[in-house]
């Protein structure tokens, strides 16, 4: 079990310690900054946080002690007269690419120390083989024509949140963009396929409800131990794919909705997986303000609403796409939310503890530790 917690907030990085038992605020990193994305490299033990600072920009950091100093890092930039997508969120003109956010941080594989991959808004996918120092727009993803039908859903223009190194094979790594489908690459970014039959978006006329290149995926994870298996919380509900990212199965079982942004999978079940309904895109709130944590034991079959210790009167909680969490032994989940309150379950989310109700919104969360 993971003791430490790493909570990026709209105020800066605290650190949730496990102490006798009793899970508590440990600390806090760039204190009064957003933190957007963070991420604790399981091979080396380096701890990286992606912050923006609005006007200021974009800040990369790295620590190499467990937070005691943090480091500037180079930013990723796009190559001169690199162009945002064609489709602005309000139908604008494209315009020099520019980074707005660092919005996933992930390891590459461990037969490839020093590869890190980072997602961006507007849609650029970087890697790094020297753990940060430097960064590489992957271009054959962003010369991709289909590229230009990507738009944005809560941001102006699109992003790249979720980065999936298959844990079997370095070279497989699945990424999720909103809006703009989920895509696959068997050679480490060489090539690229668009892979979301099965997935549909509602928002779009009849014509394209199926159109790849424009489906919102909120957020795609993969079983650790099984990663053919992965979950998607998708703007039109939940989706579950058993063959690699290739077609997609609808799950019409969930209550209380299958509007949401968050999902976390068992690292070593790969029917279990939990998510947390909203009402829908027009309504971002619990359903009857009641918050509750939907989970599967079956593979989406059937969903057990979990709710005890969570707020059941006039809950405005709402919980970002990064901001469940579950740690190694799948029995112990954290949860972070935008009115700033964390929950942390020891028992698969059956009941939650509330660590604190104060802090600022809750971007990201992530258990901490090699």
């Amino acid at each position: 079990m993971s003791n430490r917690i790493h909570v990026g907030t709209r105020k800066g990085l605290v650190t949730i310690v496990r102490t006798n038992g009793k899970w508590g605020v440990g600390g806090t990193d760039f204190l009064g900054d957003p933190v957007t994305i963070t991420l604790d490299d399981p091979r080396d033990g380096a701890m990286y946080a992606g912050l923006n600072l609005g006007h200021f920009g974009s800040k990369l950091r790295k620590s190499v002690d467990g937070g005691s100093m943090w480091n500037d890092l180079a930013l990723p930039a796009y190559p001169n007269g690199s162009a945002e997508t064609a489709q602005t969120a309000d139908g604008g003109e494209s315009k020099p690419a520019k980074l707005e956010q660092i919005w996933e941080l992930t390891a590459g594989g461990a037969d490839e120390p020093g590869r890190l991959w980072l997602g961006t808004i507007p849609g650029g996918l970087f890697t790094s083989t020297d753990s940060g120092e430097s960064w590489e727009l992957v271009r054959s993803l962003w010369d991709r024509p289909e590229r230009e039908q990507w738009f944005g859903g809560g941001y102006d223009q699109p992003g790249i949140h979720s980065v999936l190194v298959d844990p079997r094979d370095s070279d497989v790594v699945r990424v999720g963009v909103s809006c703009g489908g989920h895509w696959i690459t068997r050679d480490r970014g060489q090539t690229w396929e668009v892979h979301t039959k099965g997935m549909f978006a509602e928002y779009m006329p009849p014509e394209r409800r199926e159109d790849p290149n424009i489906q919102d995926p909120h957020i795609v994870v993969q079983c650790q131990s099984s990663p053919d298996h992965l979950w998607v919380q998708h703007h039109n509900g939940v989706f579950r794919s058993t063959d690699g990212g290739e077609r997609w199965t609808h799950i019409d079982a969930i209550k209380p909705s299958g509007f949401g942004f968050a999902c976390a999978v068992h690292p070593n079940d790969p029917d279990t997986a939990w998510f947390v309904p909203g009402v829908k895109d027009e309504c971002r709130v619990p359903v009857d303000l009641e918050m509750v944590v939907s989970r599967t034991r079956d593979g989406g079959k059937s969903f057990d609403v979990l709710r005890d210790g969570l707020p059941q009167d006039n809950a405005f909680e709402l919980v970002f796409r990064h901001a469940l969490a579950v740690d190694a032994t799948g029995e112990v989940l954290a949860m972070g939310s935008t009115t700033g309150s964390l929950w942390i379950s020891e028992n698969g989310g059956d009941s939650w503890e509330l660590v604190s109700s104060n802090l600022a919104p809750v971007y990201s969360v992530r258990f901490a530790g090699r």
